[in-house]
């Protein structure tokens, strides 16, 4: 997935994106993934796919921030292994008690 830079946001729900090869790239609101509008700012690192708008321009689409995908998997795998072992405590300390 390309990388580029929040260059400018619009009090109108829209931006640009500052893209590897220097150009911009517009995105709306309604193309991102993950976070909010009102939580973005500029200058921080996302992650897009290149589309293409209403009027055949280029477009930034499923814009996220950057690695915060890498980041959920690794927290739900972190809390999978909580709750297996949690699991594993409660089985083994009741099972003692039932014997």
């Amino acid at each position: 997935m390309p990388k580029g830079t929040i260059r400018r946001l619009m009090d109108r729900g829209f931006g640009f994106i500052k893209t590897e090869d220097e150009t911009d790239l517009f995105f709306h609101r309604n193309a991102l993934e993950g976070v909010e509008f009102n939580n973005l700012s500029e200058g921080q690192e996302v992650e897009f796919e290149k589309g293409q708008g209403r009027d055949s321009r280029p477009c930034a689409v499923k814009v996220k921030l950057a690695g915060t995908e890498n980041s959920q998997a690794e927290a739900e795998v972190s809390s999978t292994d909580t709750d297996t072992d949690t699991e594993a405590e409660a089985e083994t300390e009741g099972g003692g008690e039932a014997a």
